[in-house]
């Protein structure tokens, strides 16, 4: 069945934006070559999409050339302003972009519960204002958060989470309260995957799952390309996973006796100080007895991971992943060869720090650009 000419414009013009989004400025000329479109059509969506103030001329060619074939069009960036916030345990990191995703402004500060849940959260909100400010952005369109929890999938709700401070939930209705903005949340690992995904170590995978290794111990799955959050949101609390070598069972409300003992960043230190080594440097120092026992730690996890989704790759993120880097993920990689049959390729993070606020950005970016394009 033909589509109806308004639904192929609208198809046209999202592919036009698109395009204009991963290439750059194009010409009229270069969107006919890359859309195989025809001219009268191309011309038709450049002047639809200049009049939405989607698009606009932000420069020309070359001085030989010189007419309406030279002109080059660009999405407008500032026609819509983004923040993507990275809520840890005991601080806070912001960016604001434009619509592209190019960041104007970022800022990051601890936030502690001294002062009560009120005030933890007005650090928080306090630390975007000032971040939107320095950015010029007047108004923001688009707010992601990423946050540790379980985020409900049929309300997209931050649900309260044992051992969780109680401003993490707070903090999300103060900003859809305050802010004009549309305020999403996501689990921190997810957002990870996802700029993974993306933008980093598993840019060539459709298949992977990504280890969270930090204070607390997650994993996200992506199957097909597509990130895969279960039918309560929890697909992938690896933490809870029980395994041998601790203290007994994990429990509906702690993960203690699961594999968070092994792999969350105190047990890491605390197996460093066991072999006579600083824990605040001893990932980054090389010492091979240590960096097999942790290997062989992380490895009964992926193994679990490997034996129900046979992902064909393991991220390692988090801090432990990150300061880790390749060494340990080889390490982990060749631990696992033993316990699985299943070949399975382990890569360190590619973004280390950075990954929750650049998923973040993504997801306020697409969620922002389905709003505002055709």
């Amino acid at each position: 069945m033909a589509a109806s000419p308004s639904t192929a414009r609208a198809i046209n013009d999202r592919l036009a934006l698109r395009l204009l989004q991963d290439e750059g400025p194009l010409t009229a000329t270069q969107l006919k070559t890359l859309t195989g479109l025809s001219r009268p059509t191309v011309a038709d969506l450049v002047e639809r999409l200049s009049g939405s103030g989607l698009v606009h001329v932000v420069g020309e060619t070359g001085a030989e050339r010189r007419g309406p074939n030279a002109k080059l069009y660009g999405i407008v960036a500032d026609r819509a302003h983004l923040a993507a916030l990275d809520v840890r345990t005991r601080s806070v990191s912001v960016v604001v972009a434009d619509l592209l995703g190019t960041t104007l402004a970022e800022a990051a500060a601890p936030v502690g519960e001294t002062g009560g849940t009120g005030a933890a959260v007005e650090q928080a909100v306090r630390l975007l204002e000032q971040a939107a400010r320095e950015a010029g952005a007047d108004r923001l369109h688009t707010v992601a958060v990423g946050a540790p929890g379980l985020i409900d999938p049929a309300t997209g709700e931050l649900r309260d989470s044992t051992g969780l401070p109680a401003w993490h939930r707070r903090l999300i209705g103060v900003l859809q309260e305050r802010l004009p903005a549309r305020v999403l949340v996501e689990n921190e690992t997810n957002l990870a995957a996802v700029a993974e995904l993306r933008a980093g170590a598993a840019r060539d995978r459709d298949d992977f799952v990504l280890l969270w290794l930090g204070q607390g111990v997650g994993a996200a799955v992506v199957l097909d390309g597509r990130l895969r959050r279960g039918a309560s949101g929890g697909a992938g609390e690896i933490g809870f996973l029980p395994v041998p070598m601790t203290s007994g069972l994990p429990s509906a409300t702690g993960c203690d006796g699961g594999f968070h003992e092994l792999a969350c960043v105190s047990a890491v230190r605390a197996l460093a100080a066991a072999h006579g080594l600083d824990p605040a440097t001893a990932l980054g120092s090389g010492h091979g007895p240590f960096l097999d026992a942790l290997a062989q730690r992380l490895a009964v996890g992926a193994a679990a991971v490997a034996a129900v989704l046979d992902p064909g790759c393991v991220v390692l993120a988090g801090e432990t992943g990150h300061q880790g880097g390749p060494e340990l993920a080889a390490r982990v990689e060749h631990a696992l060869a033993g316990l699985s049959p299943l070949r399975t390729e382990v890569r360190a993070t590619a973004l280390g720090d950075a990954a929750v606020l650049r998923g973040a950005l993504l997801r306020a970016r697409d969620a922002a650009q389905d709003e505002l394009f055709p």
